[in-house]
């Protein structure tokens, strides 16, 4: 059913010149400011780590608690912050967001954290990241029919691909990899959210939207 594959990795997005260690610093300290800044507009408990994963770099994960304590936690890359704060795009309200999402769900939500081994990443796959992507896919393009599943990629191994059926002519497929999404549902980020742009980009080159 494939035509072309659309493939988005992450991990090369920010592909400019690196900064050398004193402007990292400072970069790493203005982002860290900036973040809980941010979020005390509309919260009033907020706290910033910042870790390192390789192959993505520094990741800053904020916590925020509710009105009745409970804490919930959010992991973002570095340059999608610097991107957020450099373009004034109301990042205080798009970083908000992921929070007044979490809490719809009372309790608090830690990190869930990188599978200590390949079978508890195996597990993850099957019984929380595959069957959470093809519910978003078909639920944000219904009631089109979708392909949505596991897949391999010779450039980028092992990926999760969705794709229109019914467009005929052009790209019409969108992969992820696997390893990509699973960072993201790490940092309590919905992985989805990378797919279904991806599948409304195929649309708009297809004149769809």
């Amino acid at each position: 059913m494939k035509n072309n594959e659309t493939v988005e990795d992450q991990t090369t997005a920010d592909q400019q010149e690196q900064p050398n260690e004193e402007q990292m610093a400072e970069l790493l300290k203005a982002v860290h400011h900036n973040g809980i800044v941010a979020l005390k507009m509309h919260y009033k408990d907020v706290e910033a780590q910042l870790l390192t994963i390789e192959g993505y770099g520094p990741v800053f994960v904020f916590h925020v608690k509710d009105e009745e304590g409970s804490r919930y936690s959010c992991g973002f890359f570095l340059h999608e912050l610097v991107a957020r704060f450099q373009s004034n795009n109301s990042p205080s309200i798009w970083l908000a967001s992921f929070f007044v999402e979490m809490m719809r769900t009372k309790g608090g939500k830690e990190l869930m954290g990188p599978p200590a081994s390949e079978d508890e990443a195996k597990k993850v796959i099957d019984n929380i990241l595959v069957p959470q992507l093809i519910e978003a896919i078909n639920e944000e393009f219904a009631p089109e029919q979708m392909h949505a599943g596991l897949a391999w990629n010779e450039k980028f191994g092992a990926v999760f691909e969705a794709g229109f059926p019914s467009i005929k002519d052009g790209s019409n497929v969108c992969a992820v990899p696997l390893h990509v999404l699973l960072t993201h549902l790490a940092l309590n980020r919905d992985p989805s959210e990378l797919l279904i742009q991806g599948l409304y980009n195929i649309r708009k080159e297809n004149g769809l939207e």
